[in-house]
């Protein structure tokens, strides 16, 4: 399941990671703005998002392997995939229709210390103690943008931490599958999987009267287009990821996610005057100088290689 090392090119994959998330705190700032101004509920703006990822990723599929477009080598793991990614978007948006983006990010940064437990576990990448030192670092910075949510939020605030569970499994996923199908494949498969889970999810969640799973068309053009926009960052910026782990080892992307906690932060002051506090801001640039840490350290191990 790991990827040979010709393949390994780490600092390309750091690169594409990187950024990648600083563009995926739009969705959440879209499904936030869908629920606030337009009144949709999470359980449908999640069902949009990965059935616009399919309208997205489909014609591009078949246009490139034609009728052999849906024929994946492993194709109930990458549903899997997309129904694992349906349930921790589900959990996420529900969580920033009632909590600030940054405050969401922050508890949902408990996933890469989980996602780099799996890989060293199941994966055998090699970990040492000047990762796992920069991860804990990065984490003790989102404790610092935590703050006492629980207090705030009540039960609500646990939502991110199921999603980061969740999500870990599903990019372990991504590197279990390796080179078996390519990206788009990867991709579009996912987003069936996720619109079939999300389509039983939201007849569910409706069924027990759940106002977070009411069904609804967009209310204005502007919703529409917000939709399509976010399916379309969801399954472009995903592909990026997947192509992203098959160039570097979990372990060494996963403290990449806490960029996402600058946009996050951006995009909920702009939009919803989110604006955190000094102690949040300390708990970022700590959270940047982790993921800079990891950066560096790759330069010099690649250096020692050459002229070893």
């Amino acid at each position: 399941m790991r990827n040979p090392p010709e393949h390994q090119n780490p600092l390309q994959g750091m690169a594409l990671m990187a950024g990648a998330m600083f563009v995926l705190p739009a969705m959440d700032a879209i499904a936030k703005y869908m629920a606030t101004f337009e009144g949709m509920s999470p359980g449908q703006v999640t069902f949009y998002r990965f059935f616009f990822q399919l309208v997205c990723t489909l014609p591009f599929l078949f246009a490139i392997f034609g009728r052999n477009a849906l024929r994946a080598k492993r194709p109930w793991m990458n549903l899997l995939r997309g129904a694992l990614h349906g349930a921790a978007s589900l959990l996420f948006f529900v969580a920033v229709k009632y909590m600030p983006l940054a405050d969401v990010f922050a508890i949902y940064f408990v996933e890469p210390f989980m996602l780099t437990a799996l890989s060293a576990l199941f994966l055998g990448d090699k970990v040492g103690w000047r990762r796992w030192t920069a991860i804990a670092v990065g984490f003790g910075g989102a404790m610092i943008v935590i703050q006492p949510s629980y207090e705030i939020f009540g039960l609500k605030a646990l939502l991110p931490v199921f999603c980061a569970f969740l999500y870990s499994l599903y990019l372990f996923l991504n590197r279990a599958i390796g080179d078996a199908d390519s990206p788009l494949t990867m991709q579009t498969m996912a987003g069936i999987g996720g619109t079939a889970f999300m389509a039983v999810a939201l007849v569910a969640g409706n069924g027990l009267g759940i106002s977070d799973f009411h069904p609804s068309l967009p209310s204005s053009s502007l919703g529409l287009i917000l939709l399509l926009i976010l399916g379309t960052i969801s399954g472009y910026a995903h592909m990026i990821i997947v192509r992203a782990f098959r160039l570097a080892p979990l372990s060494l992307l996963a403290p990449f996610q806490y960029f996402e906690i600058i946009s996050a932060t951006v995009l909920g002051y702009a939009l919803f005057g989110d604006f955190p506090n000094f102690s949040k801001w300390i708990g970022i640039l700590i959270i940047v100088a982790s993921g800079l840490f990891i950066i560096w350290r790759e330069r010099v191990q690649a250096r020692s290689l050459k002229t070893s």
